[in-house]
């Protein structure tokens, strides 16, 4: 059973589709920060210097009419063993087994509340069928009298789960594989909404502003709640309406940007849902479709491709980096390894491409990585005694500069990564080289790649003019386009100037006999970056793509 997909989401102020509107043509841009100590020790501070972050990013998140109900705001930290063994026993009779061993997820459920029983009791069944048990339901405090009445209308009633493998010891990662199944098929049917489930991460987030989050949700002031990391996002949602779900972080990331190409991602990853097979994810992968979400926004389809890569098995920067690649096409001075890397998972997984600073976390390893353009800002800092602030601007914690070590931004295409359990940051070119070794990629890619340029040439074939003019007539060519476009272009190798602006009519509403290809129109993605020239900044740019029979992307080979 899967829930059928609506033009009007839960929990959301969203419209539904009506006369010139589509809600499938928002976008969104906004503010994210992260902070965290190379100590690896969880601590209430990291907490509240995440939220004191988040309060300063409040410019780059935006309201409505009313200043009461936000676009979105929300933070990503390690799961709070401490606090939420404390609750669990104190409010619903629970003893947790040891930490990493179980996985708790906030869950945004109907409101009515037998609809939200007949809810628990499916997810509680679907866990079953997972090989899980439900340990149980808390229920999370909140304060909904200070929310404006548009985030109080689309609120969901909230409450985390609890839950533990029935059987064995799966911990960890393997761990969170099997809650990722609960999780998608919970979402598919039975419409409630996770945040996050899993062992290592715990996601608080809504309909709200900057200044509300801690004080909607009391949990966070909790002395008890505490991590090693925090990520921290403020949501303007441009040309769009605020959603609950919508809000950032997402399960891995949170983004300040926008995925421009998202639509083509979205339509290759459907294609490929056919290919895909895992030895380390359980059970038939067709129950988990489709992967990304036909409702969710740019970020969210980035964050569940990401979250399919990293579970499938490749670490969090190899993931990373197959879907956000620097510009290695035209730098003739990358090292051949690091390139034959990219080459290779081109060949396999199209970029995600758009101004974007995406910050990411599994609980373990924290870090960002900037889009090939560097058109969204990151910077960071370092002190004495291990704390980390990145975010997209300076200033957004109150820092002693006579304890910064090191500071600097987030160059294009680069990534900043710190591991908590090594407790060192990871420099850009170990990661990428680490990764670049790990396969013969240019093996794999030189045995399978096929050039144009190798291929041999055809034999030109000079058509009569009477065979050409037929050809023109029975493709739909008009003497204008010959005069004004075909021949200017056939002079001079370029595509002949015009202006803007045509009075002819759109090839659906003619009453004369159109070309095929006029009746398609070209998609133009809102971008707040500026535009690109393909000649001054050839670096960046480039035309060149793989066709070929598509392999499974959860298995890495020749």
């Amino acid at each position: 059973m899967r829930v059928p997909t609506s033009s009007n989401p839960k929990f959301s102020t969203q419209p539904t589709a009506q006369g010139l509107y589509d809600p499938a043509d928002e976008h969104d841009a906004c503010g994210v920060a992260f902070v965290a100590t190379l100590t690896g020790v969880p601590s209430h501070d990291i907490v509240v210097k995440g939220l004191t972050a988040l309060r300063n990013l409040d410019h780059r998140g935006a309201v409505g009419a009313e200043p009461d109900t936000g676009d979105g705001a929300g933070i990503l930290m390690q799961v709070p063993d401490r606090f939420l063994r404390a609750v669990a026993r104190d409010e619903i009779g629970v003893e947790l087994p040891s930490a990493g061993t179980y996985a708790a997820g906030m869950a945004f459920l109907p409101v009515d509340e037998k609809e939200a029983a007949a809810a628990r009791l499916r997810i509680e069944a679907l866990a079953i069928e997972e090989g899980l048990s439900l340990l149980g339901w808390r229920e999370v405090p909140v304060n909904p009298g200070i929310l404006g009445s548009m985030a109080r209308g689309a609120m969901p009633s909230f409450a985390i789960a609890f839950v533990a493998p029935s059987e064995g010891d799966a911990s960890g990662l393997a761990l969170d594989r099997m809650a990722f199944c609960l999780r998608k098929r919970a979402e598919r049917e039975t419409g409630v909404y996770f945040p996050s489930l899993s062992c290592r991460t715990l996601i608080y987030k809504g309909m709200l502003t900057t200044e509300q989050l801690e004080t909607f949700f009391p949990d966070l002031s909790d002395e008890r709640v505490e991590s090693a990391l925090a990520i921290v996002h403020s949501r303007f949602s441009t040309n769009t309406f605020p959603s609950w779900p919508l809000a950032h972080p997402f399960r891995f990331v949170a983004h300040n940007g926008e995925i421009n190409t998202a639509r083509g991602n979205r339509n290759w990853m459907r294609a490929r849902e056919a290919t895909l097979a895992s030895d380390v994810i359980p059970g038939d992968l067709q129950r988990l479709y489709p992967i990304c979400d036909p409702l969710g926004s740019d970020t969210a389809s980035l964050d569940e491709v990401l979250e399919l890569l990293h579970l499938g098995g490749r670490s969090l920067p190899h993931a990373v980096m197959m879907m956000i690649p620097e510009a290695w096409e035209n730098d003739t001075e990358m090292d051949p390894a690091r390139r034959a890397f990219y080459e290779f998972h081109s060949s396999i997984m199209e970029a995600w491409d758009g101004p974007a600073c995406v910050s990411f976390s599994d609980g373990n390893q924290i870090g960002a990585v900037l889009d090939r353009n560097g058109l969204r800002p990151g910077r960071y800092l370092v002190t004495q005694d291990g704390l980390v602030v990145l975010a997209s601007e300076a200033g957004v914690l109150d820092i002693d500069p006579s304890t910064i070590t090191r500071k600097g931004r987030l160059e294009p295409g680069k990534m900043f990564l710190l591991d908590l359990t090594e407790h060192r940051i990871i420099e850009d070119h170990e990661i990428k080289n680490d990764l670049a070794a790990e396969h013969p990629y240019d093996e794999w890619l030189y045995s399978g790649l096929v050039r144009f340029d190798d291929l041999p040439d055809l034999e030109h074939i000079v058509h009569t003019h009477s065979s050409v003019t037929r050809r023109q007539q029975v493709f739909g060519y008009t003497e204008e386009e010959l005069r004004l476009l075909i021949a200017p272009m056939a002079r001079s190798g370029a595509e002949a100037i015009g202006s803007m602006g045509t009075d002819t009519p759109i090839a659906a509403i003619s009453d004369r006999p159109r070309s095929l290809f006029e009746y398609f129109s070209q998609l133009f993605a809102q971008v707040t970056n500026p535009p690109l020239d393909a000649i001054r900044e050839e670096i960046v740019t480039s035309l060149a793509g793989t066709i070929g029979p598509e392999e499974n992307l959860l298995s890495p080979s020749p």
